[in-house]
């Protein structure tokens, strides 16, 4: 199983060689074996890439994220239809009925509340995450309450204070940013590897949004982003911004190992990136059964 993000972060010229991705810079030449890149992230201007070897990263459903001025992503190349029965896996992705949509929406949004009340309490924020808690366990189908929104206007203000808002200019907003658009080509990724219609969400249903299905199933991956993000923010220094480093601790949350949770229930640990294809395999099963338990993410370990 692919394992590892390259980030090519400086001039560079990407080549194909012996079933690797060759990188030229001025400092000299590596190699990294194609079988072991998960996502392939290009973060500056200067960096040529050959036609044949985006060709061979889309066979190799090797995730190619490009990034623009603001050093965020705003692209991704997908494998197309890689799946062997991916018609199967489509015809019963869009033959899903309401209700069950609004049930697995249900479960996303009561594990995401979970997960953010447990990074309130390890930032000391005990009594929130009680109230985070409480709307979890009176989440319904299809959140028609909006227990989702409700929590977040508790949320942030918990973990950034009082006077956060998620538009304001600062490292914080920067690193989110960041690591939920990592977060979110890693299950684009795994989503059309699987052979779902990425556009056809279960609650999201943007008409320009090619990722609606990702975007629901991020939900509960994003209060693993907002731990890392609140202890970026914890060691940097006054107005500092978004940098390599920063960003080098967010593409690294992806191979952190996160517990693996279905009904609540832990089923042992794997790394993220790992626990999202677990996710959306878990996805295409219950596409067929009808159930409603997906395979969802807890918290990773405390960082230090």
């Amino acid at each position: 199983m692919a394992w590892r993000s390259v980030v090519i972060n400086n001039p560079a010229r990407l080549t194909l060689k012996h079933r690797a991705i060759q990188v030229e810079q001025d400092s000299g030449a590596v190699s990294v074996p194609l079988e072991d890149i998960a996502t392939l992230i290009i973060d500056h201007p200067q960096v040529t890439l050959t036609n044949q070897l985006l060709s061979v990263c889309a066979s190799q459903q090797i995730a190619v994220i490009t990034v623009g001025q603001n050093h965020t992503p705003n692209g991704v190349l997908l494998s197309f239809l890689p799946h062997s029965r991916a018609l199967k896996i489509m015809r019963q992705q869009l033959a899903m009925s309401t209700p069950h949509k609004k049930r697995l929406w249900q479960g996303l949004v009561q594990q995401k509340l979970r997960n953010q009340a447990e990074v309130l309490t390890r930032h000391g924020e005990a009594d929130t995450a009680t109230r985070l808690h409480a709307l979890a366990n009176r989440v319904r189908s299809g959140d028609p309450d909006n227990c989702e929104a409700q929590g977040a206007q508790l949320y942030f203000p918990g973990l950034f204070g009082l006077d956060f808002t998620r538009d304001q200019p600062a490292l914080a907003n920067a690193a989110l940013n960041y690591g939920y658009s990592i977060i979110r080509s890693a299950l684009a990724r795994a989503l059309v590897g699987y052979g779902f219609l990425p556009a056809f969400g279960l609650h999201h249903k943007n008409e320009q949004n090619a990722f609606n299905l990702a975007d629901d199933l991020i939900e509960p991956y994003r209060p693993l982003v907002d731990a890392q993000v609140l202890t970026i923010c914890r060691d940097a220094q006054p107005e500092e911004t978004l940098n390599t480093s920063t960003k080098a601790q967010l593409i690294s949350l992806l191979h952190k190992d996160a517990p693996r949770l279905e009904n609540g229930k832990s089923l042992g640990t794997s790394t993220i990136l790992a626990l999202i294809d677990a996710t959306v395999i878990s996805l295409g099963q219950r596409v067929t059964d009808g159930e409603c338990n997906l395979m969802l993410p807890g918290l990773t370990d405390k960082p230090s």
